[in-house]
């Protein structure tokens, strides 16, 4: 599969390292009859990456830049070669690639020149054919060509078919900007120069299979500025578009509110354009946005000069081929049926055709009238200066009558199209999607010619057969008619997806963000583990196909039972960055856990499945015979370390982690019955002194201030803080801090009950109740569990053992009207938001308690709002923990961060231990990789005087077995400052 809706099963994959594997391989098919597909990534959403004999890709080997020519503004690449690569290689320089498709992370120069792929800038500096100067190209009999200007490297014959056919090829081809349909022999007239590399350029890997190009770099602006300009329709934004072309803009996108947030700080509008000037200066491009502001008839503007709030708006625009494939649902639409997914699944298929700007208004009107007589629903967004636009369409793919009607949609929207002037591709191409239609753009009498062209490239068809010439029907190999008709019977509840495992799996669009080889701006996470190993199968997208073939039974044929799915996954290290960071929220962690579930029901498991998986069940055996100090001495002694980590499944890489002597809850309990006792003392006192006494040690008050010495804050709002397993076990001291600072916050704490409560909640997690026959009855002990390690470990009728008797225990606090719930542990917060209500969806308890969650700064910053953290004025870097990005967010701990005076900003990605992924046994080399992404240099260059802060157990275990530095979490920073005073203070202990 590639970004489209096609599924098609090669024969097999041949990754090439040099022009001569690609003669080889092609020899080799040639002999045997079978067809070659070039596939490079991130531009192919019509179906024509896909193939039935041996696919060539390229990213693996041949993907380099293989020289640059800064004075002649020239590259050398590979096809292989990702866009963002090159540009990062120009840049010092000044220069850039013109073209750049919002795939411009993982999309390679090969794909843009197989589909013409152009991008947002290309009303100031075209597709990427204006911007191919030579291709060398091994011909599908094996012969090399060079491509150039003056019919250079054209076939025998070709010239003598241009030169037949003049006329139609002077008057045949629509004349706009975005024209990317068929073949483009116009660029083969004599007048345009004979330039068959740009004419090679669209041809989909149909006219032989690149090796090399030198393409064209054109200087980048020094400075930029973002003008949005709100209209009220979208409609209203295209009739606009046109007439901002002649103030020189270098983009000018468009999107409608139905594909934006209504927190994006937009202006308000229910349209807008993005429209990009660049200048010499930041002054000169922010006058050059002004001068297009006062130029538009707008409803309101923006300019945006900061680079990084540039970044987030484009990023929304970047997004849209993700996000647009979910329609929110506006009501009074179809029910949802078989193909149709909760809140409107929407799919490729009319993506991207193109009019002449000035017809982008009507045209947009009449498709949407198209749209309402199909009863369909799409979102157009996309390159409205060019008057090429981009929907996802909630056609139902699945059915017969929903296939049918897909069919005659695309027919007729073809049809609409060519009366506007139009092209059926503006950007990537024909592909299997809309090749059949185009005798409705060309006619007949052209369609034969393409067929000639390709007969003189191609004379056996050998390459990419059924694209462009002679194709597929649209609506055959579709990918989604091997999936099965029924939900699969699965254990978490997918409300997202109507609780259909298959629309879950299917989320998968393909459009490859997963696959990027750095963190866009270090600030998102997925996919650490294909940025680790750069392989397609450890990529969010690759264990989704996979997935995908699993439940359609083709060619995974086992099941839940398949080995080739669990390989794929025992790599996801369930960081659920690919739940925020996918456009479409593929949420690859839930999906590995439901897999192993399944897997392994009724089988042994992975031996760190037990120890690992189990970790509280271990521990808290451990905390009940005290004998933690003992368990410590044992993992001392090296021989029986290794011999320990080898029954358990650890890497023996790994440092077993010490057990606290004292948890966290006993800590609390000593604590409290100390206070209480000390409290009870004074009260005795202050009653055998007297009235007098009394007023001398403070009166009326004397009595309330003995209280807040004891009981700090419980004059205040009350929360609850949760002992989670790694607190509780190994870092009681973060439990300890975060004490400290909520209570200096003016909070009262309390602690989640042990046994179960039937008489309303005390407050201290050890009073039983009040005292009666049945309190004198020894009672079983349990602990609060999120069931995280449970849970990634795909144990999930345990994990639902745990999770319901944890809301056992907590239930007489959920009863309760707002009690906040502070879980310091990032893991464990994200579990109880999410898997809890995802594995006990039908208990309300469990979406109280999710809902009552909240992260150590929220906690402050929502109920002590007028407290002011100690200064500490000191850098700060470490990681923001990968499910906190993914699940919680971290607004409210930036916002605790700068009023402590902490500078800086943490890093993106990944730490790589990841819970039980970085100590199990063959993970360690991933583990690392990960680690050294972002985390570990960030820690290796910060000053001595920085705080390392990491909020995660497992990120401060990395940083502690791959680093000599110590992470701490933000907790333990702040109480420190409390202790030390702030601002002069000193130094807030070793980071």
């Amino acid at each position: 599969m590639d970004a489209s809706n096609y599924r098609r099963v090669p024969l097999g994959v041949v990754a090439p390292r040099d022009a001569d594997d690609v003669a080889a391989a092609l020899a080799v098919c040639r002999a045997h009859a079978v067809p070659v597909v070039a596939r490079g990534g991130g531009t192919s959403i019509a179906g024509q990456a896909t193939g039935t004999g041996v696919v060539l890709d390229f990213t693996r080997h041949l993907n380099r830049i293989v020289s640059l020519d800064p004075d002649a503004r020239t590259a050398v690449v590979q096809p292989g070669a990702v866009l963002d690569r090159l540009q990062e290689a120009a840049a010092p320089h000044g220069l850039r690639f013109g073209p750049d498709p919002s795939t411009h992370g993982r999309c390679t120069l090969g794909g843009m020149i197989g589909n013409n792929s152009c991008g947002s800038h290309s009303v100031a500096w075209g597709t990427t054919a204006d911007n191919v100067r030579e291709l060398s190209v091994v011909g599908a009999r094996g012969a090399t060509r060079r491509l150039g200007r003056d019919g250079q490297g054209a076939p025998d014959g070709l010239r003598a078919l241009v030169e037949s056919e003049l006329a139609l090829l002077r008057t045949g081809f629509p004349d706009l900007p975005r024209r990317i349909s068929g073949y483009a022999l116009d660029a083969l007239l004599p007048e345009r120069g004979a330039d068959v590399a740009r004419a090679f350029c669209g041809s989909e890997g149909t006219w032989g299979i690149l090796t090399e190009a030198v393409v064209r770099l054109v200087e980048a602006p020094r400075a930029r500025a973002l003008a949005v300009l709100a209209y009220p329709d979208e409609s209203a934004a295209a009739d606009a578009a046109a007439g901002l072309l002649p103030l020189g803009p270098l983009t000018v996108e468009g999107m409608a509110a139905d594909l934006v947030p209504a927190d994006a700080g937009l202006p308000r509008g229910g349209a807008w354009l993005f429209v990009e000037t660049g200048g010499g200066s930041p002054a000169e491009a922010r006058a050059h946005a002004d001068t297009i502001v006062r130029a538009a008839d707008v409803q309101d503007a923006l300019v945006v000069t900061d680079p990084a709030g540039q970044r987030a708006l484009w990023r929304l625009r970047e997004d849209a081929s993700g996000t647009a494939t979910r329609i929110p649902d506006a009501g009074g639409g179809p029910p949802p049926g078989p193909g149709r997914g909760l809140g409107g699944e929407a799919w490729p298929g009319w993506e991207d055709c193109a009019v002449p700007p000035a017809r982008l208004g009507a045209y947009l009107r009449d498709f949407r009238a198209l749209l309402v007589a199909h009863g369909l629903r799409g979102t157009p967004y996309g390159h409205f200066g060019d008057g090429c636009i981009h929907v996802r369409i909630d056609f139902d793919l699945i059915s017969t009558a929903g296939v049918a009607r897909f069919r005659r949609f695309s027919e007729e929207a073809a049809h609409l199209v060519v009366s506007h002037g139009g092209s059926l591709s503006g950007e990537h191409g024909d592909g299997q999607a809309r090749a059949e239609l185009l005798p409705a753009m060309y006619g007949t009498e052209m369609v034969r010619v393409f067929e000639r062209a390709k007969d003189l490239w191609d004379p056996d068809g050998l390459l990419n057969p059924g694209m462009l010439v002679r194709p597929d029907r649209l609506d055959e190999n579709l990918r989604f008619a091997v999936l099965p008709h029924r939900p699969v019977d699965v254990e978490f509840g997918y409300p997202a997806d109507g609780g259909d495992f298959s629309a879950a799996v299917r989320r998968c669009v393909g459009v490859a963000k997963c696959r990027t080889a750095s963190v866009p701006g270090g600030a998102d996470v997925m996919c650490p583990s294909f940025r680790a190993t750069g392989e397609e199968e450890h990529s969010t997208r690759g264990r989704a196909r996979l997935l995908h073939e699993m439940l359609a039974g083709e060619i995974v044929t086992d099941g839940w039972r398949s080995t080739e799915v669990r390989d794929a996954l025992d790599l996801c290290l369930s960081c659920k960055g690919c739940r925020s960071d996918c456009p479409v929220g593929v949420d690859m962690a839930t999906y590995k856990a439901e897999f192993l579930h399944h897997h392994y029901a009724g089988r042994r498991r992975p031996a760190a499945h037990y120890a690992l998986g189990r970790l509280p069940f271990w521990l808290s055996a451990v905390a009940r015979t005290r004998s933690a100090r003992l368990v410590n001495s044992l993992a001392s002694v090296p021989p029986l370390a290794t011999l320990a980590k080898r029954l358990a499944g650890i890497a023996p890489e790994r440092e077993i982690p010490r057990l606290a002597p004292e948890t966290f809850s006993q800590w609390w309990s000593t604590r409290f019955r100390d206070r209480v006792r000390t409290y009870v003392r004074q009260r005795r006192r202050a009653g055998a002194d007297g009235p007098g006494e009394s007023g001398r040690r403070g009166g009326g008050n004397g009595e309330r201030r003995d209280a807040d010495e004891l009981f700090p804050g419980f004059g205040g709002r009350t929360v609850l803080l949760w002992p989670d397993t790694f607190t509780e076990h190994l870092e009681p001291s973060v439990g300890r801090a975060a004490v400290r600072v909520l209570e200096a916050a003016g909070l009262a704490v309390l602690l989640p009950p042990r046994t179960v409560m039937r008489h309303g909640p005390i407050g201290d997690g050890v009073t039983r109740g009040p005292l009666r026959v049945s309190t004198l009855l020894p009672r079983r002990r349990h602990r609060v569990c999120c069931g995280l390690t449970y849970v990634s470990t795909g144990q999930l009728a345990r994990a639902r053992a745990v999770l319901r008797r944890t809301l056992d225990l907590m239930e007489p606090y959920l009863a309760m009207d707002d009690l906040p719930v502070v879980v310091l542990e990032p893991s464990c917060a994200a579990a109880l938001r999410t898997d809890l209500p995802g594995l006990l969806p039908d208990d309300p308890r469990a979406a109280r308690l999710a809902a009552a969650v909240a992260t150590f700064a929220e906690a402050l910053e929502r109920y002590a709002p007028g407290w002011t953290p100690p200064r500490l004025d000191r850098p700060a870097v470490g990681q923001t923990h990968c499910h906190q990005h993914a699940v919680l967010g971290d607004a409210a701990e930036r916002r605790l961060r700068d009023a402590a005076g902490l500078t800086g900003t943490l890093a993106g990605g990944c730490c790589g231990l990841a819970g039980d992924f970085g100590f199990t046994k063959g993970h360690q080399e991933v583990s690392r990789a990960c680690a050294e992404e972002q985390l570990l240099p960030a820690v290796r260059d910060a000053d001595d005087s920085a705080v390392i802060l990491a909020d995660g157990f497992s990120c401060r275990t990395q940083l502690a077995h791959l680093s000599d530095r110590r992470g701490r979490h933000l907790a333990e920073v702040l109480a420190q400052a409390l202790e030390t005073g702030p601002r002069d203070g000193g130094p807030a202990g070793p980071a």
